[in-house]
Formats: C-alpha cells, sequence, structure tokens
C-alpha cells in the first residue's frame, strides 16, 4: 500500500507519499509521471490539505443492503446519487463550522471514496479498475433539515454542498483491495458506524463504470461510496468526528454548532 498525500510547506502546495521517516516529496503530477525530488519532510513541519483537487464529487444514496433493509426501501436497480459542491471540501483536521443560515440538525456519514487516477468514459465494469487511482475517507456532512423542508423538491445538493460540509483524507491509499475494508465511525469517542464494504449494493467496480456512462470522470475526481446504518447528528457544540478505515488511515475534524 503507497499512501499519497497533498500538503503545504512554506507557503507553496506539493504532494508526496508517506514513508516511516516522514513525506517523500515528489513533482509532476499526482495522476501522471510523478518523480522523487529526493526531498524528505517532518510530517509536523506541514499542514494537510484534502489529498485531491477534484473537479466533482459524487456522492451515493442507498448503496448498502443492510440500510435499505433497516430503512425498509427497495435496493435500487441503478446507482442513485448526487453532485457535491467542490466548494464543500474540507481538509483532514479542519474545523467545520455550521453557517449563521442554518439552525437545524447536522449528520455525519462515514465512507469510502473513490479517486479517479485517469480520464474515464463509458468503461466497462472489467475495465474501471484500471481508471481507479485509490481509496480515502469521506464525511460526507448533512444539514438533514435541508434535505426535506419543501415537500416538493429533495435539497440534496444544498443540504449536503454548504461550504467545508466534505472533509476527506487523510490519504489516498493505493494497492488495496476494497472489499476488504471496514468503515467506522467515531463521534466524541464513542464508535457509532462499522460497516463492511463488502455490503455495497454496487460495487467500486460497478458505480466507476455505470456514473462513466453519465459523465466523464476526472483524473482526481472523488465518488462517495454512500453509508450504512449508524448514521447520527452531532449534538454537542463541539464535536470531534473520525472515519476511520483500516488500511487507509483515520480522517478526524471538529465541527462546531
Amino acid at each position: 500500500m503507497t499512501a499519497w498525500i497533498r500538503f503545504r510547506h512554506q507557503g507553496k502546495t506539493g504532494f508526496g507519499t508517506l514513508t516511516p521517516a516522514g513525506v517523500s516529496v515528489l513533482d509532476g503530477e499526482m495522476f501522471g509521471h510523478a518523480r522523487p525530488t529526493g526531498q524528505l519532510l517532518d510530517l509536523n513541519d506541514i499542514e494537510l490539505l484534502a489529498p485531491t483537487a477534484p473537479s466533482k464529487i459524487v456522492a451515493l444514496w442507498n448503496n448498502f443492503h443492510a440500510l435499505a433493509a433497516k430503512l425498509n426501501q427497495p435496493e435500487p436497480p441503478e446507482p442513485l446519487y448526487l453532485l457535491k459542491a467542490t466548494s464543500s471540501v474540507a481538509a483532514p483536521g479542519a474545523v467545520i463550522r455550521r453557517p449563521a443560515s442554518y439552525d437545524g440538525k447536522t449528520t455525519y456519514e462515514g465512507e469510502l471514496g473513490i479517486v479517479i487516477g485517469r480520464t474515464c468514459r463509458a468503461v466497462s465494469v472489467d475495465e474501471a479498475g484500471d481508471f481507479i487511482f485509490g481509496y480515502t475517507c469521506v464525511n460526507d456532512i448533512t444539514a438533514n433539515d435541508i434535505l426535506n423542508r419543501d415537500p416538493t423538491f429533495a435539497q440534496w445538493a444544498r443540504s449536503k454542498g454548504i461550504d467545508g460540509y466534505g472533509p476527506f483524507g487523510p490519504v489516498i491509499a493505493t494497492g488495496i483491495d476494497p472489499a476488504k475494508l471496514v468503515v467506522r465511525t467515531i463521534l466524541n469517542g464513542v464508535e457509532r458506524q462499522n460497516y463492511p464494504i463488502a455490503d455495497m449494493i454496487f460495487s467500486v467496480r460497478e458505480l466507476v463504470s455505470r456514473i462513466s456512462h453519465d459523465m466523464t470522470l476526472l483524473p482526481g475526481d472523488l465518488i462517495c461510496c454512500g453509508t450504512s446504518i449508524g448514521v447520527g447528528v452531532m449534538k454537542e457544540p463541539v464535536n470531534i468526528v473520525t472515519v476511520a478505515i483500516d488500511g487507509i488511515g483515520e480522517l478526524t475534524n471538529e465541527f462546531w454548532q
């Protein structure tokens, strides 16, 4: 497994891979030709950024057998998804604040994220793996009371697109089998979600294939695979949320109300 990161160091944005000795700095393009520079940075000397700057964020709904059963909803015949604003991206460790214009409930959603590595259009399920760069941790934060406020129109984009409501990271992990992963979400020290990626209705490759038949996926784009049971409201004035996936890492952010 290789762990890729983006960072800011001395006012400049860079990328590299994590090693036991620190961050091995690379030059070129993360999704193209990346070359070692020979520079090694201490993690304490850098500011971690979200590990990619996606042109779009695709977020799945109702993509786990267990959640569909709990909600008593039919399993969809094709992926159900929305586009989440890229301005919602927040870095690992960032403090996320509920906007002053909203005083309702906000929920966490721990998820696996797929990061695209090559321009991907209308690919087959068998081909889809060749276009996946790696995987990351996602917290698909939702302003829950906005979602169904208007009975004539479900406001998915608005409820999930608020500034800061899309943290992901801390790394993009390559060379791992997503079907063996387990997503855990810890809220204020208490585990609230613990579910296997193997329970997805549409697998990682199926998602990439089917979405690529609707829209071209570009290097760095993020697909949030959807969440399972255990989603809940962040009730404290200050909430610490960690999305942990063994084999990838831990994404921790504070949410302030």
